[in-house]
């Protein structure tokens, strides 16, 4: 049983090492960039369905 999670560690360590393609600090940067903006975007349209949302039941609930 060691002998097996031995290899295992090993062998996950030999791929993040060898294997995987990490980003540079510059795409780390732009990608997060880039998440951060699409993040404010989905957050301003979901703020303005909400107030939206919220008129409009505030009217229909003033009329009956």
């Amino acid at each position: 049983m060691s002998n097996k999670v031995t290899n295992y560690l090993q062998d996950t360590y030999n791929e993040l090492v060898y294997k995987v393609s990490w980003p540079s600090w510059a795409d780390l940067q732009s990608s997060s960039i880039v998440v951060m903006i699409a993040s404010l975007i989905i957050a301003l349209v979901v703020f303005a369905m909400d107030i939206s949302f919220q008129n409009l039941f505030q009217f229909l609930y003033k009329i009956f």
